[in-house]
C-alpha cells in the first residue's frame, strides 16, 4: 500500500467520499466497489495508516460479538423473565460478518484469514446463587434459539475447572460459580482485517486512497452535493473537492464532522469521551490455562462497555491474556486526537443535551473518577477476583483506544446517554455519520448494509441486488427463524474462514 497520494491525485469530484481509514469506512467501500467497480470513491485517513485508532487490535477487546457472552445483551425483567431479542440481532448482525469476510476470501480480495480471526470459545462467568440462578434462566431461554443451540451451562466445580483452569485455581469447591460456554465463539483482528481491505481498496481497485490527509470542513452545495476543505498533513496544503456522497466514519471525531455540516439532524448531539486501560500477560504458562473469552457482570454504576472480561487474544501469531476495560477520562475524541476536542464540540444546540445527560448521570461520573483514581496495584485487585494469584509482575497496563460515547436530546430529561451505535442521516439521503462504540466493528457489515438500505434504497433493490445476494446469502431472512440457514451460513463461514471449533 502506499504511504500516501498527494493532493496532485485528487480528483476535483467523486461520487462517493468516505472519511476515516476504520473499519467503517473499508467495509462501505468495499461494498460500493463490488456493486459499481465504476464508482468514483475517495477515502481520507489522517494518520498514516489504515487502522490506528478504534479498529486497532489493541484498542479493543478483539471479541466477535455474537451475544454468546455479553449479559448485557440478555436483560431480566421485573417478573424474571429473560429477552434475548437483542442477543438474537446481535448474534445474527455478526453472522453477516462472516458471511461478508468469506465472500472477500473466496473473491481473493483478502487472504489468509487467521491473520484476523480465530476460533474462541465465549463464556460467562458470574458469582453467588442469584447471578448463578439468573445465569441458568439466560441458559435455558436461549438454547431454545437456533443461534444459541450448544450452549453449555454448568456450576460443577470440576467442569469449571476443565473450561477455566486459571480462574478455578485457589478457589474453594463451596464457592458458588456458574459459567456457560458457547464454542463458535471467535476472537478478532480488526486492525488485521481492516488492513487487508484497505490493501485491496489501494492496490486493486479503482478507489483512491489518501493516507495522512484529514477533511477539516464540509458544506453543503446548492446542487446537493458537498464541498470539502481536505488538508494534507505531509505538506500543510488544502485542496476543496465535492462529493455527491458522504459518510463519516472516523470514530470520535465524526461528532465534529457532523456539526460541521449544519444539517438539522445533527442538532442536540454530542459526545462523552471514555478511554480504556487494560492490564495485559505474555507468560505464555498462564495462557496455556486460560483458551477463551470470559465476560462477566458490570459493576454497580458501571457502563455496559466496562464489563469485566478475561480474554484470550491472538494478535500477529501472538497469544496474550488481556483483562478489563478499566475506564479512563480524556478530553480527546481520538487516542491521537487533541485536549480540545470536547471543549470545541459544545454549541448552543447540544449544551442542553450535554447537562442533562451528566445530571441525570451522576454515578456515572463519580465511577469514572474512582477507575481514574486507581493505582496499578488496585487494578491487580480486580483481576484478583477472577485469578486469585495474580501476580503484579506478570501483567503490564496497556493504554487501549478512545470511545465517544453519544448524548443526544432528550425531551423530558434534556439529553440522554446512548451506550450502543447510532447512525445519523440527513433528509436528502446524501451524508451519513455512525457514532457511539458497542458492539461496534462486529457488525460493520451490517450497520454499511443499512446505511445503503437508507441511502440507495433503489439501487440495492435492484442493480445490486443480484450482488447483495452472493455477498450476503442470508440477506433478507431472520436467522433467528431458519435453523436450516442458520447451519448452512455458519457451516460456509466456518469453511472458508478456517475456524476449527467442534
Amino acid at each position: 500500500m502506499p504511504n500516501f497520494l498527494t493532493n496532485t491525485d485528487l480528483k476535483s469530484e467523486y461520487d462517493v467520499i468516505l472519511i476515516g481509514g476504520g473499519i467503517m469506512s473499508t467495509t462501505l467501500g468495499t461494498l460500493l466497489h463490488e456493486f459499481e467497480p465504476t464508482l468514483k470513491i475517495a477515502i481520507f485517513e489522517r494518520l498514516g495508516r489504515f487502522a490506528k485508532e478504534s479498529s486497532s487490535a489493541w484498542n479493543n477487546a478483539g471479541t466477535g460479538h455474537s451475544a454468546f457472552c455479553e449479559l448485557n445483551y440478555t436483560p431480566e425483567s421485573e417478573d424474571g423473565t429473560i429477552d434475548i431479542k437483542k442477543a438474537e440481532s446481535i448474534a445474527e448482525q455478526f453472522e453477516v460478518s462472516k458471511q461478508f469476510w468469506s465472500y472477500l476470501i473466496s473473491k481473493g480480495h483478502i487472504d489468509k484469514p487467521k491473520d484476523f480471526i480465530n476460533s474462541c470459545p465465549h463464556m460467562s462467568l458470574v458469582f453467588g446463587e442469584n447471578d448463578a440462578k439468573y445465569l441458568k434462566k439466560r441458559h435455558d431461554k436461549m438454547v431454545n434459539s437456533n443461534l444459541f443451540k450448544g450452549m453449555q451451562f454448568s456450576t460443577d466445580f470440576e467442569q469449571l475447572k476443565e473450561w477455566i483452569p486459571l480462574i478455578m485455581s485457589k478457589r474453594k469447591e463451596n464457592e458458588v460459580l456458574a459459567a456457560t460456554k458457547m464454542d463458535l465463539g471467535t476472537d478478532v483482528n480488526f486492525g488485521s482485517l481492516t488492513r487487508k481491505m484497505g490493501r485491496f481498496l489501494a492496490e486493486d481497485s479503482l478507489v483512491d486512497v489518501f493516507l495522512y490527509h484529514e477533511v477539516k470542513d464540509l458544506d453543503l452545495e446548492k446542487d446537493g452535493s458537498w464541498r470539502m476543505k481536505v488538508k494534507n498533513r505531509m505538506t500543510n496544503k488544502s485542496t476543496k473537492v465535492s462529493a455527491k456522497f458522504v459518510f463519516l466514519g472516523a470514530g470520535g471525531y465524526s461528532l465534529s464532522l457532523l456539526e460541521k455540516s449544519d444539517i438539522k439532524e445533527s442538532a442536540g448531539y454530542g459526545g462523552f469521551p471514555v478511554s480504556g486501560q487494560w492490564l495485559v500477560t505474555h507468560n505464555e504458562e498462564l495462557i496455556a490455562q486460560h483458551q477463551t473469552k470470559v465476560y462477566t457482570q458490570a459493576g454497580l454504576d458501571a457502563p455496559p462497555m466496562s464489563v469485566p472480561h478475561l480474554d484470550l487474544r491472538i494478535i500477529d501469531g501472538k497469544k496474550s491474556l488481556l483483562f478489563g476495560p478499566f475506564a479512563g477520562f480524556s478530553t480527546k475524541f481520538l487516542k491521537e486526537g487533541s485536549y480540545l476536542d470536547l471543549p470545541e464540540s459544545i454549541n448552543f444546540s447540544n449544551i442542553r443535551s450535554l447537562f442533562g445527560a451528566w445530571w441525570h448521570n451522576l454515578p456515572l461520573t463519580k465511577y469514572l473518577i474512582q477507575q481514574v483514581a486507581m493505582t496499578k496495584s488496585q487494578r491487580i485487585a480486580a483481576l484478583r477476583q477472577f485469578v486469585k494469584n495474580a501476580d503484579e509482575k506478570d501483567w503490564e497496563l496497556m493504554v487501549a483506544g478512545q470511545r465517544v460515547q453519544v448524548i443526544k436530546k432528550d425531551d423530558k430529561l434534556g439529553g440522554k446517554l446512548e451506550f450502543g451505535t447510532e447512525v445519523v442521516i440527513n433528509e436528502n439521503k446524501t451524508i451519513a455519520a455512525i457514532l457511539g462504540a458497542s458492539p461496534g466493528a462486529s457488525t460493520a457489515a451490517h450497520a454499511m448494509i443499512n446505511i445503503l438500505e437508507e441511502c440507495f434504497p433503489d439501487k440495492l433493490q435492484n442493480e445490486w441486488k443480484e450482488k447483495l445476494l452472493e455477498i450476503i446469502p442470508s440477506y433478507g431472512q431472520k436467522l433467528s427463524e431458519n435453523a436450516d440457514l442458520t447451519e448452512k451460513v455458519r457451516n460456509y463461514s466456518k469453511e472458508v474462514l478456517e475456524l476449527d471449533y467442534d
